[in-house]
């Protein structure tokens, strides 16, 4: 559980006993009920988090609702987006083991996440992680509802794979941009869950690419 569960469920069990002692015990239900929603918005299950080498886990838990191969800086990078609803658990995690190069905060827009434009223009804090001569770059997006993102480690920190780093409430969107070499293991329409889901492999082996799995080389569906 996120320690911001416990403090929103407190307040409002608070306002439900008052509500309850001066005026009708039925004015005490709705507070009591977003009580039990917010402990249950902040929940933070353990993950078996994948150890295959090169793979890249979801940061978040959600739909994939975009693969695709995009230019960023003069070289094509595929970019997974899973958009998280509010019914989704919202802990994010790293998406591969390595160093904490930047964190960059961008004010934005706070268009629907599963708006295309909203990877751009919404307010979105921006990670790029190196770890194995890999750079994977994950965006945590705002949202309609979304008005605040988390993320605790500072440039320099050691991250592992699956780690918890954050998270985005309420509803929202993460991003992942990775070599557009990447062996996909995700298609649109998925449903994948931080930590434990493997989007990519940044070293495929031939195997791989003969199990019918969807390489971001071969073109993105």
């Amino acid at each position: 559980m996120v320690r911001d569960g416990y403090l929103y469920a407190l307040a409002l069990i608070a306002a439900a006993v008052l509500l309850g002692w001066f005026t009708q015990p039925a004015w005490a239900v709705v507070p009591a009920l977003l009580a039990v929603f917010f402990l249950w918005f902040f929940r933070d299950p353990e993950r078996d988090i994948p150890d295959a080498a090169g793979a890249v886990v979801s940061p978040g838990d959600g739909k994939v609702t975009d693969t695709s191969v995009v230019t960023v800086g003069g070289e094509k990078q595929v970019r997974i987006s899973i958009f998280l609803s509010v019914f989704d658990v919202h802990v994010n995690r790293s998406p591969i083991a390595g160093v904490v190069r930047e964190v960059r905060y961008q004010r934005g827009k706070f268009l629907n996440a599963m708006n295309q434009a909203s990877a751009e223009q919404n307010e979105q804090n921006i990670v790029r992680v190196e770890g194995d001569g890999q750079v994977v770059v994950f965006k945590q997006i705002a949202g309609l509802l979304a008005r605040r993102i988390v993320f605790s480690p500072k440039v320099g920190d050691r991250l592992e794979r699956g780690q918890r780093v954050g998270l985005i409430k309420f509803g929202s969107r993460v991003d992942v941009l990775c070599d557009a070499a990447a062996a996909l293991q995700v298609k649109v329409g998925d449903r994948v869950r931080g930590g434990a889901s493997v989007l990519a492999y940044l070293q495929p082996k031939n195997e791989l690419a003969g199990a019918g799995r969807y390489s971001a080389a071969e073109g993105v569906r």
